[in-house]
C-alpha cells in the first residue's frame, strides 16, 4: 500500500469518489503555517440527504451479511490503517497540527476499535428468557438499528471515527459520516483504505462541507437515519438531541467536559505531575477529558506550585513535525483567540498569572503553556471548558470538600485523582460525578473500557462490549404452539 493512496480530495458517496454538485470546495490548511493542504468538496444539504438514501439501500444487505464476514473487513480495514499508521498519522498532524509522536498513537488508538469491533461483530448475542408457559419459548435476537450518522470533531480526527464507524459497521448498520471542516483529510484517506479493504458501496459515506449546520440538521432529522452518533460540545449535543427527538431515534452524545485533578498530600508528587502534565497539554489542551481544575491539598500546594512550574517550563512548543515539538497549535484563530479571552478575564478576576498567558513566537495559533495559580470556583475560568495549554491551580483542605467543589458543575465526563489511601482511592472514586475516573493515571482511555460521561456530558458509551449496544435493537420473539 503506497501513501499517495491515502491523498484523497473528493467526498465519498455509494462507492463513488464524487465532487458537490455546486462545484464549490472547502480549503483546508496546516494550523502550524497556515500553508494550504487541499480542498474538498462543499456538499449541500440535498448531497447530505443523498447520501442518507444510499446508505439506506446497502443496508438491506449489508444488514444480511454474517457477523463473521463484517468482523473479517474490519479487520482487513484495521491491518491496512496500521500499514499505513505512519502516512495517515503525517497527514493527521498536518491537518490538525498535533506532534507527530500523539499522531501515531491516535492513529494505533483509532485502529484499536476497528479491531475490537471486529472481534465484538460474533458476540452480538441474544437470550433464551423461562417462559411463564408451557406451550410458549421466548428469546430474543439483536438487530441492526439501521442507517447511522456520525458527526465527529477536529481534535482526534482518526480516532473519533473509528470509534463511531467500527461498532455500527460490526453490528450491520451503514453509516453517513459528516467529519468536522477543519480536519476532513483524514476521514478521506480512512475511507480510501476501508474501500481498499473490500466494504460495499453505501456501507460508508462521507459528507464534507463548509455548513455543518445545514448538513448536520439534515443528517439528525432525516427519516432514514435510525441513530446519530455526535462528539463536540454540549450546546450542540443539546441542538442535535432536540433534532433528533422529532423522529425518536436512538443518540450518543460525547460532550464536553470540566474534568478536576485532585492531589492528596499523600500522593506520590512525581507521578502527580507527571499524569496532570500529559493530561492537561496533550494536544495543546485540546481534548475533552483534559484536565481543567488542578485541586493541590494545602500541604503540599507550594512545593507542587514550584515543581509543576519547572515542567511547564520545560514543554517544548512548535510545529507537530518538529522531532521534540510537545504543545503545538491551536486548530484556528478563533480558538486562540478564546483562550486568550479567557485567560485575561481570568487575570481581571483575580487569578495569578505564574506562567505563560500569551501566544509563543512559534507562529499565530501557537499559545504559550500557561499556568493560572489563585483560581477560584467564582471565576469564569472555573465553570468553563478550557479547549488551550491553560493549567488552573485551586487549594483545598479535605476530602469532602474537594469532592463537593470538583462534582459542582453540570459536566461530568473524566475525573483524576492521586493519592495512595486504598480507603481514600475508593471513596473519591465512588464519590466524583464523572463517567470516568484516573485514580494515579492521567491516561485513562483505551480500546476495551467504556467512555463516556454523565449530565450534561453526554449519552451512551464508546468502545468496550458496551459500545456496540447503541447500534442494535432487541427484538422479542415468542414462540407459541409447542
Amino acid at each position: 500500500m503506497q501513501s499517495s493512496l491515502l491523498n484523497k480530495t473528493l467526498a465519498y458517496v455509494n462507492g463513488q469518489w464524487v465532487a458537490a454538485a455546486s462545484g464549490k470546495t472547502l480549503a483546508v490548511h496546516n494550523p502550524a503555517n497556515g500553508e494550504f493542504l487541499a480542498e474538498v468538496p462543499d456538499m449541500s444539504a440535498a448531497e447530505a440527504s443523498a447520501a442518507v438514501e444510499a446508505a439506506n439501500r446497502a443496508f438491506s444487505s449489508w444488514k444480511k451479511t454474517t457477523a463473521k464476514a463484517r468482523g473479517q473487513f474490519l479487520r482487513r480495514w484495521f491491518e491496512l490503517i496500521m500499514a499505513n499508521q505512519e502516512a495517515l498519522a503525517q497527514l493527521l498532524t498536518a491537518e490538525q497540527g498535533k506532534p507527530l509522536a500523539e499522531a501515531r498513537g491516535e492513529v494505533a488508538y483509532g485502529a484499536s476499535f476497528v479491531e475490537w469491533f471486529a472481534e465484538e461483530a460474533k458476540r452480538t448475542y441474544g437470550e433464551h428468557i423461562p417462559s411463564p408457559s408451557p406451550t410458549s419459548r421466548l428469546v430474543t435476537i439483536r438487530q441492526p438499528v439501521g442507517v447511522v450518522a456520525a458527526i465527529t470533531p477536529w481534535n482526534f480526527p482518526v480516532a473519533m471515527i473509528t470509534r463511531k464507524i467500527a461498532p455500527a459497521l460490526a453490528a450491520g448498520c451503514t453509516v453517513v459520516l459528516k467529519p468536522a471542516e477543519d480536519t476532513p483529510l483524514c476521514a478521506l484517506a480512512l475511507t480510501a483504505l476501508a474501500e481498499e479493504a473490500g466494504f460495499p458501496a453505501g456501507v460508508i459515506n462521507i459528507v464534507t462541507t463548509a455548513d455543518p449546520v445545514a448538513v448536520g440538521d439534515t443528517l439528525t432529522s432525516h427519516p432514514l437515519v435510525r441513530k446519530v452518533s455526535f462528539t463536540g460540545s454540549t450546546p450542540v449535543g443539546k441542538h442535535i438531541l432536540r433534532q433528533a427527538a422529532d423522529t425518536v431515534k436512538k443518540v450518543s452524545l460525547e460532550l464536553g467536559g470540566n474534568a478536576p485533578f485532585i492531589i492528596f498530600d499523600d500522593a506520590d508528587l512525581d507521578a502527580a505531575i507527571k499524569g496532570v502534565l500529559i493530561s492537561k497539554y496533550r494536544n495543546a489542551g485540546q481534548t475533552c477529558v483534559c484536565t481543567n481544575r488542578i485541586y493541590v491539598q494545602r500541604g503540599i500546594y507550594e512545593q507542587f506550585v514550584e515543581r509543576f512550574s519547572a515542567a511547564v517550563s520545560d514543554l517544548k512548543v512548535g510545529a507537530g513535525d518538529q522531532a521534540d515539538s510537545e504543545v503545538g497549535p491551536l486548530i484556528n484563530s478563533k480558538a486562540i483567540e478564546r483562550v486568550e479571552g479567557v485567560v485575561k478575564a481570568a487575570v481581571d478576576e483575580g487569578a495569578q498569572l505564574l506562567l505563560g498567558g500569551a501566544r509563543a513566537e512559534q507562529g499565530e495559533l501557537f499559545y504559550q503553556p500557561t499556568l493560572l495559580g489563585g483560581v477560584t470556583e467564582q471565576m469564569a475560568i472555573a465553570n468553563q471548558e478550557l479547549f488551550g495549554p491553560i493549567s488552573t491551580l485551586f487549594v483545598f483542605d479535605d476530602e469532602e470538600e474537594v469532592i463537593e467543589r470538583a462534582n459542582a458543575t453540570p459536566f461530568g465526563l473524566a475525573g483524576y485523582f492521586y493519592s495512595r489511601d486504598i480507603g481514600r482511592c475508593w471513596r473519591v472514586a465512588e464519590g466524583l460525578e464523572y463517567g470516568m475516573v484516573g485514580i494515579n493515571e492521567g491516561i485513562i482511555s483505551n480500546e476495551v473500557a467504556p467512555f463516556g460521561g454523565v449530565k450534561e456530558s453526554g449519552i451512551g458509551r464508546e468502545g468496550s462490549k458496551h459500545g456496540i449496544d447503541d447500534y442494535l435493537e432487541i427484538k422479542y420473539l415468542c414462540m407459541g404452539g409447542i
